[in-house]
């Protein structure tokens, strides 16, 4: 046997199990999971909730299914990301809120979108209604956020009464007009101001502060958004400063030091997103599937910050909270 055949029995032999491996991996389904900030990020332990709800399913990674997370650090890169998952044939992408929603959207109307928490899924032309979404996306839906809004302030107005003027941090980048519409009403009825402050980065912190203090705001509603929810902890240790009282409108606000939060709680959302990748994986087409709302929304207490704040809660409040951090 000449140099030139061993060669070339050697590598037709080493491919020889690379090409099985590579033809056996191809029948395992593939799956996109698309998200902001680095892995390591406090945001990314709801993947691993939603990988959780994947196991409980009988979907283990690597075993049979892969899950190709995608960990965006700019909205700018979001359209190259979900291009690249759809290249590798996901078979569906796991991503929310809107504004990611929105890119997966735009990229692709064949790959399965699975929404994780949708605001006015059907005003934005998600779906075509909640029952029978018809394209192809679905999932779940904040679609009743403007009683959530609402409940806000009044809670504001049971540790703090009568305060005359409510401040709403927002993220321009989050248009959502749901809650800002149920939060006016609330306050209109209970006879409050209601002002916005946008903040578009860390670096719009001190400014906007600047603001609430100039507006001689009494309280602040936090709203949602991806930039809102990675300030979390800048904006409740500089509304403990100025004395404010905060409302998040999800659990980790308050764990971060704002004072309470009402809202779903994101960690099961991802989790349960997980039962609608199943489905899709075993044939169910999307736009067939119904997008869920929640049914349980959880009232967080962070007795520690009332402290610094000189307020006390009331006891009945106490007694309506699903977790109080002391």
């Amino acid at each position: 046997m000449d140099r030139r055949t061993f060669l070339a029995g050697a590598v037709a032999l080493l491919a020889t199990p690379r090409a099985a491996g590579a033809q056996q991996a191809g029948k395992v389904p593939r799956i996109g999971v698309l998200f902001i900030g680095p892995r390591n990020d406090p945001l990314s332990s709801y993947v691993t909730a939603h990988e959780e709800g994947l196991q409980e399913l009988g979907w283990t990674r690597n075993r049979n299914i892969i899950i190709e997370e995608r960990f965006s650090g700019t909205m700018e890169k979001m359209p190259a990301v979900v291009a690249e998952l759809v290249n590798l044939n996901v078979r569906a992408i796991v991503t929310g809120p809107n504004t990611f929603i929105d890119v997966a959207k735009q990229v692709t109307s064949t790959v399965p979108i699975v929404m994780v928490y949708a605001t006015d899924p059907v005003g934005r032309g998600y779906v075509a209604s909640l029952s029978r979404p018809g394209r192809n996306i679905t999932g779940l839906a904040w679609d009743a956020t403007p009683e959530i809004a609402g409940k806000c302030i009044d809670l504001l107005t049971e540790v703090r009464p009568a305060p005359s003027r409510v401040v709403g941090i927002v993220d321009p980048g989050f248009p959502d007009l749901a809650l800002r519409k149920g939060a006016e009403s609330a306050a209109k009825i209970r006879g409050l101001t209601l002002e916005y402050v946008e903040l578009r980065g860390g670096s719009d912190l001190s400014k906007a502060f600047a603001t609430i203090s100039d507006q001689r705001a009494n309280a602040i509603i936090v709203f949602l958004g991806p930039t809102l929810y990675l300030l979390q902890g800048q904006i409740s240790d500089l509304a403990r400063k100025h004395h404010l009282p905060t409302v998040f409108l999800y659990r980790e606000g308050p764990a971060a030091g704002g004072l309470m939060s009402y809202g779903p709680n994101l960690r099961d959302s991802w989790r349960r997103a997980a039962t609608y990748v199943d489905k899709i994986l075993k044939g169910a087409k999307p736009g067939e599937l119904p997008v869920e709302q929640p049914t349980k929304f959880e009232l967080i207490i962070n007795l520690k910050t009332a402290k610094a704040l000189g307020l006390t809660i009331p006891p009945s409040l106490l007694a309506r909270a699903d977790q109080v951090i002391e």
